[in-house]
């Protein structure tokens, strides 16, 4: 299974950009879906998750500025983000988490950069 994240660009502090990230193919137990970020010389941070019943979680630097959302019939998961700021620059990865009899399996993407910028 592969992911691949795209929708990443440069916007201005205060735009918009929305993320998508899609599996190559449907997976068997998949139930979490999340978003994670890695500014430059930080480590990677979670950013929002979506269980396959719809529930949603985000982190505190996002809340109300971040959507995450899933098309699970096109194994598609977006992270709408809108009122950019600078802080927000890193590279974002995908990650879906497969139920598995030995542990939880999880599939990454190759990230996308987003860029805020004036």
């Amino acid at each position: 299974v592969q992911l691949q994240a795209s929708g990443g660009g440069m916007v201005y502090p205060g735009g918009s950009l929305r993320l998508s990230c899609t599996a190559s193919e449907t997976i068997i137990g998949l139930y979490m879906m999340r978003w994670f970020r890695q500014a430059p010389g930080k480590q990677r941070e979670f950013v929002a998750s979506i269980l396959s019943t719809d529930y949603t979680t985000y982190a505190d630097a996002v809340k109300g500025r971040f959507a995450v959302s899933s098309n699970l019939a096109n194994n598609t998961i977006f992270l709408q983000m809108n009122r950019l700021e600078p802080d927000d620059t890193a590279v974002y990865f995908c990650n879906f988490r497969q139920a598995d009899v030995g542990g939880p399996v999880d599939f990454w993407g190759q990230g996308t950069q987003v860029t805020v910028s004036s």
